[in-house]
């Protein structure tokens, strides 16, 4: 059914109300890692429960990992630690309509990711969820000084406003 670097299959049918957990290999780790362009995925390990509704399947739970990012500003890696919920919801996705028209979803309802047979792909749902809480633009320790060092000017200390802000100082 699926060839992800973190595959974990859940059929319908063995879904209970004990809590699943899912760790990563080092294997998988590796392969993660690749996938979302970090250094490493040092850990990696979801607690979640599944509850039956119908056909769709909610999951709850937490997210744990230690990656490595590298700073886009001085280049040094640095760690990172991950600890985020996961709310998510499986649906089939046969049985469900696409509406003609936006709808807007509210802070409650979760997301949804369509499954079809009688399985879904539960840990490529963690390894998504993964690469969602990783931020792209995290910078390390070192990169206000890095900053300094190289004449740049902090977000928000250029553009005409600051300018203006600069010359009224000045006066």
């Amino acid at each position: 059914m699926s060839a992800n670097e973190l595959s974990r299959i859940v059929k319908l049918r063995q879904i209970d109300t004990r809590p699943v957990r899912i760790v990563a290999s080092a294997e998988e780790r590796a392969a993660l890692a690749e996938r979302f362009a970090i250094v490493s995925v040092e850990r990696l390990a979801a607690d979640v429960t599944l509850e039956r509704e119908g056909e769709d399947v909610a999951v709850s739970g937490r997210l744990e990992a230690d990656i490595v990012q590298t700073c886009g500003i001085s280049g040094e890696d640095f760690p990172v630690r991950i600890d985020e919920p996961i709310a998510l919801r499986f649906v089939p996705g046969a049985l469900r309509s696409v509406p003609d028209e936006e709808i807007e979803l509210d802070e409650s309802e979760l997301d949804e990711i369509e499954y079809t047979g009688d399985a879904f792909d539960l840990g490529e749902a963690v390894a998504q969820s993964l690469g969602l809480a990783i931020d792209p633009y995290a910078t390390g320790p070192n990169a206000d000084t890095v900053r300094k060092e190289a004449g740049l000017l902090e977000e928000g200390a250029s553009g005409p406003l600051a300018e203006a802000l600069r010359a009224l100082k000045k006066d």
